[in-house]
């Protein structure tokens, strides 16, 4: 965890961004002129993705569909784009990686794609998904950046949706935390920043208004026309699931691998940031 002078560190970059909002990034302003040495040794600048968003090759070497596979697949995009090239980093990632280590960056938060490593959810996992991640993971090492590993950014494999409708079963906790034994096993050697879910409360938020998949809701709370679900049980009974699933994940930490992997960095809740105009 982030220490006091780490956080006072990222509470002043927060305010140096909206300065720099407020001040329109004008040729006229003299923003401050902070450089690397003014951040403790221990504050870590980096990047993010989700695997869906720039994995690409979605129907590539054993990969299944995941939710927002069908759900972009069905038009329900509004540029009726899909995933299914994203930024082809599946393919690209050793370039992926050198223009990281070239703009300077300590580390490298990316999500696994659930579908890719464990194809139907629960059972076998695909070598050539568990090659890509390894593959990935040492590229990152060996340039000198730390990979953050997410377990789960909202793509869930359609075959665990279609089983028993995913989060609104209690049966995603142990096919959940199965899923997170097998990322332990396989990358946690190398791998010590670990997160279970991106944005959980955007998981009930998908079974609010529909908005993202697997797009369940009910009348009058939609934003879309569902075809099923229930606004005002869904959502609680979602994220009741997905809690639980991160409570058994972060137990199979401490008592199984938190000798070698010290860091468990919890789980991630979406935020947003409001600069007023005037």
């Amino acid at each position: 965890m982030l220490g006091s002078r780490a956080l006072l560190a990222s509470i002043l970059l927060s305010l140096y961004l909206i300065y720099l909002n407020l001040k329109g990034c004008s040729a006229q302003s003299s923003p401050p002129n902070f450089t690397r040495n003014d951040f403790p040794s221990d504050f870590v600048f980096g990047s993010g993705t989700s695997a869906y968003q720039v994995e690409g090759a979605a129907a590539e070497d054993g990969r299944s569909p995941s939710i927002w596979d069908t759900h972009t697949h069905a038009g329900k995009m509004p540029d009726k784009s899909t995933g299914d090239i994203a930024s082809d980093q599946y393919h690209k990632y050793k370039e992926d990686v050198k223009l990281m280590s070239d703009t300077g960056l300590e580390a490298y938060k990316f999500s696994i794609s659930w579908s890719r490593l464990i194809p139907n959810g629960r059972g076998e996992v695909n070598p050539k998904g568990l090659d890509y991640y390894n593959n990935l993971i040492n590229e990152l090492i060996e340039k000198g950046i730390q990979p953050h590993v997410m377990l789960y950014h909202h793509d869930l494999p359609q075959a665990l949706e279609d089983e028993y409708n995913g989060w609104l079963s209690s049966r995603i906790v142990n096919d959940f935390t199965a899923y997170a034994d097998v990322c332990f096993t396989e990358f946690g050697d190398r791998v010590s920043h670990w997160t279970t879910m991106a944005e959980v409360n955007i998981i009930g938020v998908s079974f609010d208004n529909g908005l993202f998949p697997p797009q369940r809701c009910s009348y009058p709370f939609g934003v879309t026309n569902c075809t099923a679900g229930n606004s005002s049980t869904e959502p609680y009974i979602a994220v009741h699931n997905a809690l639980l699933a991160h409570a058994s994940i972060f137990h199979l930490y401490k008592t199984k691998y938190q000798v070698y992997m010290h860091i468990f960095q919890s789980i991630f809740l979406k935020k947003g940031l409001i600069v007023p105009l005037y």
